[in-house]
């Protein structure tokens, strides 16, 4: 073997070695986690709060998403040097060195991502919830409860439509003061409630939307940047519940029910009424939704209450998502789905709706029927 090709079997060799260290420590982090709540609690409220103050805020200084951008970089980098090990490998007649230590640079970057997925979001899924810290208690409610917390929605909603601002067309507009707003309306929240409080980055909207809009995604939270994207060509009430959804993630808080009630929370607070309009709207939505598979009729009373300017974000925000429908969207939904479900989530993509759960109690207990 000449002294090149030796050399090349050694880069090889030391990073399959450090690929398999930072593996091997991802798994013992994820077991460990899984094990022991406390475990995960501690670091999720002492660790990992020091990766958001970090790497967060550094990704912050960026007003695009540096994820993103990541993201493109990533994949020429890894075309272009598959290309040239090849070609390398035919010209000086030694493709297994050359491809080995290929593989073997593969290998170490999607080692270090899987490291920086377990320190910045995997273990956080095995902490103690948001209700359980903030002392928020989940009752067993009938569908009388449901459909009268339904009720209770519809009213506040209506209170709002008018005071948003909306297009020729009557579907409601943001100021474009949105992000900023998000993190106000999170901070707000945190002097409410102490697990929510600390440094948040503004979200940001991705550069090509459409790369969440045919996955049928609303917004995505990167835990190898440490940033919150969201969709910005989705219909706008979407875009402030769904910022705070993934800032909540920020926060160490991955369930995806509990982040939609953290949102909910967020949004019916803050001090805007394109704020308040969305997060009503979206609890609105689940609400009624859980109620119509229980009580049809019901539901129909609800939506009968309804002011027609809401009906038209409804109508508009179906033909957003109904033009991306396809296999990508579906595919996209079954790895979501299955995603969930490796990370305790039993539910998968049925936990978002289990937000309702958290709304109804949060109703009762705040009208003292609990």
């Amino acid at each position: 073997m000449t002294r090149n090709k030796h050399e090349k079997l050694s880069i090889a060799e030391k990073r399959l070695l450090t690929g398999g260290v930072l593996l091997a420590a991802s798994a013992v982090l994820t077991i460990a986690a899984g094990r022991s709540s406390r475990m995960a609690e501690w670091y999720s409220a002492h660790i990992y709060p020091l990766f958001v103050g970090t790497v967060g805020r550094f990704a912050g200084v960026f007003s695009f998403s540096l994820s993103e951008l990541a993201l493109y970089v990533l994949i020429v980098l890894l075309a272009g040097s598959f290309i040239h090990a090849v070609a390398s490998a035919v010209r000086n007649k030694c493709g297994g060195p050359v491809i080995l230590q290929w593989a073997s640079g593969l290998f170490l970057t999607v080692s270090v991502l899987v490291l920086l997925y377990v320190l910045n979001c995997g273990i956080n899924y095995r902490r103690v919830s948001f209700s359980e810290k903030s002392d928020i208690q989940m009752v067993e409610y009938t569908v009388e409860d449901l459909k009268q917390t339904c009720m209770w929605l519809t009213e506040e909603l209506n209170a709002r439509t008018g005071l948003v601002n909306r297009d020729e067309a009557g579907v409601m507009k943001l100021t474009g003061e949105d992000e900023r707003a998000a993190v106000t309306a999170m901070e707000q929240l945190g002097e409410q409630y102490p697990a929510l409080s600390g440094y948040y980055p503004q979200p940001k909207s991705l550069l090509v939307s459409e790369i969440l809009s045919w996955q049928g995604i609303t917004g995505i939270y990167s835990p190898f940047t440490v940033e919150a994207n969201y969709n910005e060509d989705m219909t706008a009430y979407n875009i402030p519940f769904t910022a705070c959804h993934e800032l909540s993630h920020l926060r160490g808080f991955m369930q995806e029910e509990e982040a939609n009630f953290i949102a909910f929370l967020a949004c019916k607070d803050a001090a805007g009424e394109d704020f308040q309009y969305s997060g009503y709207l979206m609890g609105w939505i689940y609400s009624t939704n859980a109620l119509k598979r229980m009580d049809a009729k019901a539901a129909d009373e609800v939506r009968f209450g309804l002011n027609q300017q809401v009906e038209t974000d409804l109508k508009a925000n179906s033909r957003f998502w109904n033009s991306y429908e396809g296999t990508v969207a579906e595919v996209s939904n079954k790895v979501n789905d299955t995603y969930l479900k490796v990370n305790g989530q039993s539910d998968g993509v049925q936990s978002y709706d289990r937000m309702v759960d958290l709304i109804v109690s949060y109703h009762l207990e705040k009208d003292g029927i609990f």
